[in-house]
């Protein structure tokens, strides 16, 4: 019996409060789990008035019970606590110290105010035991017990209404008919003569007490009589909490599981001699209690392993359902603190089921964020993918609009899969974030397609100008720019007609198109000057090129061949006159149909000389070429400067005089080749001085026949020595070469003559057509070869055809 009572002093004889004893009995006792249902009952009564017996009989308690064999003396100190066995519901005794001890003095009745009172705050029952004969006494030793009850009773701010069982002990013959309205007069005196707050002058007895009589027989005389007497008033208690039960009012009634709190309260104020405010001190149990309710539930709910999962799951990925999961989590733990906190205060139970769901939220706040930023970013992803493959199919503006809207759509679902039940968390802003990234993607997306469109077509449109541009520079007439102009026209509307048509799929702003458009344009401008001041550059090198082939070559773009009838003078003025309007030409850039006068400025400073009488000062002082910049054309435009062109012609005369000089000295040569005669009077004189010579061969046919063979000797020697072949490389060197081969081609000559002379006659014509025949083919061919190799260069070139002239005739 005594372990299933749990009998633990709650209060010792000092005033301590036994906290620990407390926690560890109802940890015992389990009292936490009753809630609302449970009762407490308490006895008051002098001392050896048979309280502790009384208890154990009735409630199977195993308090110490006085020895009556060793005398009457104080057994019960303090206050104690025990479990009431086979009581429904839970049934909590508390044994007090009895009053009138001897031990305590007449004067210290502190400690006896002190626990009535708190039994009074924390019982529904309250037994008063009392000796029979003392009913009806002025001077009963239970009197000083009620005024006790009393007076304590005032110190109980709206108080509930406890039942107050009076016990009377060793009940006489007298019926308890007849000795009950003796006890409710005495009762009703005591309570008049109780001092009362001014509120309660006229509250009767019945506002705060539901007094009851019960009588039990002696139970050392009667002990039968007295434990069957028990055990009927022991069946009053079963079921004391239900409506018209003995416990009664339950107003003031604190749940189960804040019982020790109160009770430390209650005994921490009685013991400070304050007030007792009933209605306040159950908030502020409530309050405690609701808040270590509160507490302990958001420990398990971070301590719960199914939450820890949950919570490393979406730090690393989208979780799918979790709204619907973490719901249920926190509805279990919130669920779980309703039940533990139904039977406090309703207000203090809300104001903390709030705190506790508050901070339930913001510990799973992190996790739904992160879980927001895991949706935001594979939204994001798809999105890109799906964009790119719309982009295949559809226009961009159209792409961008129906992939935007459907994946914010799909973003919405997503929160409101990720949707807490508990709160409605606003996601307004990582939406927004979500749409700056997608705007931002279409941004950059937009401006890499519109910039390899830009680069597609200026490659276009810098393929359809550069080299027809470059072509145009190199004409270098009067028609290259306005054809540049007309080419840069044709070229650029193509171009800026098909990037407008590519954009419009864009649905860009007007002047973002036309911002595109004018950057095209400008690039086909660029494109013409970029070419143009690379020309520019090679200017020099275009002018010897054109006055080269303008002056080695004829109208028919054949070689030129100096032969002493070209006027050279002229040939050059042309050839210079055209690199001079090359350089005209390349000077400025000319997009603009604004005129110039550059090439008159060039033409008058350069070319022209019909002004022979000018002095060299005079040309100083009226030299249009002495400046940095040409008139009416502006700086940007200018590529080659007054000056510099100036510096140009100067190094291009100085390159192009030698050619000059070359065709002069072939010119000269070539006359000089050509003259092989005497000069008329030479002959003349000859023809006189040699007429008595020629009259003789006449008269001698020998002679004749003599000069015939001589002849033919020398024909011979000149054939096969190649004596014209050998003097165009000069006098000396020639007469050096023949003298070397002068014997091997006589003695070859001697020979081939006597060879013919031992064939049959009838062949010596043949035979000397077959030996002459070789000779000539091989001249001819060494002649073929000399003007073949004399056309690289333009003097060689020129002479060579005057040389093989007499030859061939």
């Amino acid at each position: 019996m005594g372990d299933a009572c749990f009998s633990t002093q709650l209060i010792d004889g000092d005033g301590v409060f036994n906290v620990s004893g407390l926690e560890n009995f109802m940890k015992d006792v389990r009292l936490g789990e009753c809630g609302l249902s449970y009762a407490v009952v308490s006895i008051m009564g002098p001392q050896s008035s048979g309280k502790s017996t009384l208890l154990n009989h009735l409630f199977g308690t195993n308090f110490r019970e006085m020895d009556a064999f060793r005398g009457r003396s104080q057994t019960t100190k303090g206050i104690w606590l025990a479990k009431a066995q086979n009581i429904e519901p839970c049934t909590l005794v508390m044994d007090l110290e009895g009053t009138d001890g001897r031990e305590r003095g007449e004067d210290d009745t502190a400690f006896e105010k002190q626990s009535a009172l708190f039994a009074l705050a924390v019982s529904d029952i309250v037994l008063i035991n009392m000796w029979c004969h003392d009913i009806g006494r002025e001077q009963a030793a239970n009197k000083p017990l009620l005024k006790t009850v009393f007076q304590v009773m005032m110190r109980l701010f709206s108080p509930r209404k406890t039942t107050l069982l009076f016990v009377i002990r060793d009940k006489s013959r007298t019926p308890l008919e007849n000795l009950e309205p003796i006890l409710r007069e005495d009762i009703q005196k005591i309570w008049d003569a109780v001092p009362k707050p001014h509120a309660h002058k006229e509250t009767p007895l019945s506002e705060f007490f539901d007094v009851q009589v019960v009588a039990l027989s002696s139970y050392e005389e009667k002990e039968e009589l007295f434990k069957q007497q028990v055990s009927d008033l022991r069946d009053r208690f079963q079921h004391s909490i239900a409506p018209g039960g003995l416990a009664g009012d339950r107003r003031g009634v604190v749940p189960a599981s804040g019982f020790s709190f109160s009770s430390q309260q209650f005994w921490k104020v009685i013991k400070e001699n304050k007030d007792l405010d009933l209605p306040a001190h159950k908030v502020m149990v409530a309050t405690v209690r609701c808040e270590e309710i509160g507490n302990e539930k958001l420990a398990s709910f971070t301590a719960d392993e199914e939450w820890q999962q949950f919570e490393e799951a979406v730090q690393h990925d989208f979780v799918p359902g979790f709204g619907k999961k973490l719901s249920s989590l926190l509805d279990r733990c919130l669920s779980e603190y309703d039940m533990e906190a139904i039977y406090f205060d309703e207000g203090v139970r809300s104001s903390k089921r709030q705190q506790l769901e508050s901070k339930l939220l913001q510990l799973v706040n992190p996790a739904y964020q992160s879980l927001l930023g895991h949706l935001r970013t594979r939204t994001l992803e798809a999105f890109k993918e799906s964009f790119d493959k719309a982009l295949e199919k559809e226009g961009f503006a159209v792409a961008a609009c129906n992939c935007t809207q459907t994946f914010l759509e799909k973003f919405d679902k997503g929160s409101e899969d990720a949707a807490i039940q508990q709160v409605n968390w606003d996601t307004s802003k990582v939406k927004d974030k979500l749409r700056r990234d997608i705007e931002a993607h279409v941004a950059s997306v937009r401006a890499t397609k519109l910039s390899e469109l830009c680069a597609k077509y200026e490659a276009q449109l810098t393929k359809a100008l550069a080299e027809p541009v470059e072509s145009l520079l190199d004409s270098a007439s009067e028609d290259t720019w306005p054809a540049i102009r007309k080419l840069l026209q044709r070229e650029t509307k193509t171009a800026v007609s098909g990037l407008e048509s590519a954009v419009s799929a864009f649905e860009l702003d007007e002047a973002i198109e036309k911002e595109l458009l004018a950057k095209l344009e400008k690039h086909g401008r660029s494109v013409v000057e970029s070419k143009a001041k690379e020309e520019a550059g090679r200017v020099l090198i275009r002018m010897k090129d054109r006055f080269s082939t303008l002056f080695s070559r004829d109208a028919d773009s054949m070689p030129r061949v100096w032969t002493g009838k070209e006027d050279i003078k002229a040939i050059t003025k042309t050839a210079r006159s055209a690199s001079m309007k090359l350089l005209s030409t390349m000077a400025a850039i000319r997009l603009e149909e604004d005129g110039d006068n550059i090439e008159n400025t060039l033409s008058v400073a350069l070319v022209d000389t019909s002004k022979p009488g000018t002095t060299d000062r005079s040309i100083q002082l009226s030299d249009p070429l002495a400046s940095s910049s040409w008139e009416r054309v502006a700086e940007e435009k200018t590529l080659i400067t007054p000056v510099q062109c100036k510096n140009l012609w100067r190094q291009f005369k100085a390159e192009t005089e030698y050619t000059v000089t070359q065709a002069i000295a072939a010119q000269e040569a070539n006359k000089r080749n050509n003259n092989w005669l005497p000069p008329p009077w030479a002959l003349a004189a000859m023809a006189i001085l040699g007429f008595n010579e020629f009259m003789t061969l006449l008269r001698n046919p020998l002679y004749l026949f003599a000069i015939f063979v001589i002849y033919l000797v020398g024909k011979a020697f000149w054939v096969q020595s190649e004596i014209g072949r050998e003097f165009q490389h000069g006098f000396l060197p020639a007469i050096l070469s023949l003298s070397t081969k002068f014997v091997p081609t006589v003695m070859n000559i001697l020979k081939r003559l006597a060879d013919a002379g031992q064939e049959p006659a009838a062949a010596p014509e043949r035979q000397r057509e077959l030996e002459l025949q070789p000779k000539s083919t091989r001249n001819g061919s060494s002649y073929s070869n000399v003007t073949s190799a004399g056309s690289s260069s333009v003097t060689t070139s020129e002479i060579g055809p005057e040389y093989s002239s007499p030859v061939a005739q």
